[in-house]
This record gives structure tokens, sequence and C-alpha cells, in this order.
């Protein structure tokens, strides 16, 4: 494997980043409004980035044939326009092994949901595969009146709120800025290896943090974009994006024309 200080090939480069599609999902969206889970997906897929695209099911009995499909273990979470953080109303489960699970908590979290958000527009929920155990981290990127474009890089999941192991940099960025990144933080260097973890795959989340801050200069009117988590499997196996938000800005206009 290369090593990670190896500066590697300018992402404006590679033949897989689609900034036309890019263009195109974001033409769909006015200014300062929610990307759906969906595109924000799509937007990722453009320019590289491996994720869990989830699958949006409308009834229990769907949710368990796209179980099915999918394979076992599964997740499921509540898809609501309002609902951001869903873990705190009861909105996910974990580590659902057969059709029965599934279709139970199914139920539950529609009602956890409407409990927590009467309000809230419940679409369905969304099911998908689960990776096995990695580790944690968040990456994203915001536009900054002043700088411009930053992408972030530090500890996901649940820690990202209470260790505030975050860090920024202009994008965008060479594959050695990404490698100083990550060396920034407790999670990078956590990848490294610490205590029972093994070594994640640090090349990956290189790879990944280029990409989104290359996404975030190309679009400024792309006002935020987070993959929280982002789960890095062990070293050679990858890293995907497992949940993701974004929103547009306000009245600007794409690099890319």
């Amino acid at each position: 494997m290369a090593s990670l200080e190896t500066p590697g090939v300018p992402m404006k480069e590679l033949g897989d980043v689609d900034p036309h599609l890019a263009r195109s999902i974001l033409s769909e969206y006015g200014s300062g409004e929610i990307i759906s889970p969906e595109d924000t997906f799509r937007l990722l897929d453009a320019y590289g980035v491996p994720t869990l695209q989830p699958q949006l099911s409308k009834t229990p009995r769907q949710a368990a044939r796209l179980a099915e499909d999918l394979g076992y273990p599964v997740a499921l979470k509540i898809a609501s326009p309002q609902i951001t953080h869903k873990s705190d109303v009861g909105g996910v489960r974990l580590q659902l092994k057969n059709s029965q699970e599934v279709e139970a908590s199914f139920k539950q979290i529609v009602e956890n949901s409407q409990a927590a958000f009467p309000e809230a527009e419940i679409l369905g929920v969304y099911i998908q595969r689960m990776l096995p155990p990695g580790q944690d981290v968040i990456i994203g990127a915001i536009q900054d009146p002043q700088f411009g474009a930053l992408v972030m890089f530090g500890s996901g999941g649940i820690e990202v709120e209470g260790l505030k192991d975050v860090e920024f940099a202009l994008a965008p960025l060479s594959r050695a800025e990404s490698v100083q990144l990550i060396k920034n933080t407790w999670a990078g260097r956590k990848l490294s290896g610490y205590r029972s973890l093994s070594p994640a795959d640090q090349s990956a989340v290189v790879d990944i943090i280029t990409r989104i801050a290359l996404l975030a200069s190309d679009f400024p009117q792309l006002a935020e974009i987070e993959i929280n988590p982002l789960t890095v499997q062990e070293e050679g196996q990858g890293a995907h994006a497992v949940d993701v938000r974004a929103k547009t800005g306000i009245n600007h206009d794409p690099i890319l024309q």
C-alpha cells in the first residue's frame, strides 16, 4: 500500500469525479433548502465517495422485503425532513437479524418519532445494510463567508458533540494536506491503532477528505455537507458514508459551468 504521505494524483485529474452530475442534482434545489438524504448520497457518489445508500420503505412488510434483498444484519432509521437527530427520538434500530425484528422495529420507530415530533412529516423508514464494526469519524464541509470552502474532520458518531475533536482546513486539499488534517485530531491518531483497536484504513479516509474538499470547492452553493458517521474498516478494507446531511446556501452559482 502506498504511504499516506504520497501526494498522489491531483483530484482535478481523476476520471471518477462527475461535476456535471453534481451540478444537475444541486440545480433541483433553491436557496437555503435541505437536500434530501437520497440526493446527498448521489452527490457523494458523483465525487467517488463510497456510500451505503439507504432504501426507503413505506410499510413494515416492504422493509422486511428490502432487508431480505440487502442481507442481514440491517439498520432502520426514521425518514423525516424535520427529524435531524434520529437516535435522540428513538428513530434508529441497529443490528436487526430477521424479518420479525424489522417489522416490529419499523412500527416502534414510527411511533417514537410521532410521539416526539407530532408535527413532523414521516416519509417512511430508511433501511440500510450494516457494516462490520469499525471506527466512526466525521467528515464535512461548510462555506465560510470570508474564507470560502472549509473541510472538516474529527471524531464521529456519538462522540462528535461530546469530544469536540474537530479540525478545519481550507479547501481544496492536496493529499498531503488531508493527511495533516487527520493527524491534528485524536480521531486521526486513533486510526493508526489504539489499545484493542486495529489500524484502520487511513488511506481511504484521506481519499474521501480530499474528494469532499473538492466537491465543496467546486460548488459554493453547497452551504454544508456532513458525513457522520463515516465508518472506517480495518486497513485495506475501505470506508463508507453511513449517514449524511446537506443544505444549499444563498445566491451562489457553481464554479463549474
